[in-house]
């Protein structure tokens, strides 16, 4: 029987990376870039969070350090881009592919090593407080600060200034031109801020999920997140509840395992996958919905003139 509470706490955990991945997709592709380089971003992400938490034995500097790897990466993405005019998409998976071979090559030697536990902010008598404490009060601040950020992130964009013009970018990066506002500064803005997240993402994946560096353990987790903004329609919220709904799947997936149900492993395993491709499908077959609630910018080169 698989108990209610440990599933959502467990789904609330497994969410948080992608969650946090996706949202800095959500900000980069609302300013009308297309990036596919998520998983080579959360992968380095992962990688540096895991060796500085091994050096230093510091969680902060650890997911400092995180965040800093794949902003780093995203930088290279958006030089590219945005100033030598590369085209988005075949830049976004090299992005991917550089960004593996790069983590496999830092990472040798960092399997296994000891790290500190990262601690709970809040006191352990509430987190033993029945039902309430493991579903809302028991998790690491990370998980706190990835819902905290969704809902800074939709105010910001749908109540701020600044959320106006990135929009603006992302509508029309000509208009946006021509009003003066600097489309390329905002552009890489943006992109250094969605490599952040997915870095942020990755190392809460090493340092907290997983507890340990592997070869390669994002295992997807980076084109999830990219479905999620689809999903989501390109809405915060959406995406907070797009990755609770993918969280759930794949921690189902391993209390049935754990259960020894009468259904193949490589099934099992692949279900949190099969399902986000069966959502974006459904979600696709409307296209008009699908055109209306994307930024009509998205993935096209901007031409600065002038």
């Amino acid at each position: 029987m698989i108990d209610p509470v440990t599933l959502i706490v467990a789904l609330i955990t497994i969410s948080t990376p992608v969650l946090l991945a996706a949202l800095g997709e959500l900000v980069v592709e609302k300013s009308g870039v297309l990036n596919l380089g998520v998983e080579g971003m959360m992968i380095m992400g992962a990688v540096c969070g895991y060796i500085v938490a091994h050096e230093t034995q510091s969680p902060t500097l650890a997911f400092l350090a995180g965040t800093a790897g794949a902003a780093a990466l995203s930088f290279i993405f958006a030089v590219l881009t945005q100033i030598l005019m590369s085209n988005q998409v075949a830049t976004g998976l090299a992005l991917t592919l550089f960004g593996l071979g790069l983590a496999a090559l830092l990472g040798v030697g960092y399997e296994g090593q000891p790290i500190p536990e990262v601690a709970k902010p809040l006191p352990e008598t509430l987190r033993e407080i029945p039902v309430i404490g493991p579903i809302l009060l028991g998790h690491d601040l990370l998980t706190y600060i990835a819902v905290a950020a969704v809902a800074a992130t939709a105010f910001t964009l749908k109540h701020t200034r600044t959320g106006l013009v990135l929009r603006a970018v992302g509508e029309s990066h000509d208009a946006a031109q021509a009003l003066g506002y600097k489309v390329v500064r905002i552009r890489i803005l943006a992109i250094l801020f969605g490599g952040a997240l997915a870095g942020l993402g990755g190392a809460y994946l090493s340092v907290i999920y997983v507890e340990n560096w592997v070869q390669g353990m994002t295992a997807g987790a980076g084109w999830i997140a990219l479905a999620l903004v689809v999903f989501a329609s390109w809405k915060p919220w959406r995406v907070l509840f797009g990755a609770w709904l993918f969280g759930g799947i794949a921690a189902g997936q391993l209390r049935l395992q754990a259960m020894e149900v009468s259904l193949p492993v490589a099934l099992l395993d692949a279900s949190p996958y099969l399902v986000t491709i069966l959502v974006l499908v459904i979600m696709s077959s409307d296209r008009s919905r699908a055109a209306l609630n994307a930024p009509a910018s998205l993935g096209k080169v901007f031409h600065a003139s002038g």
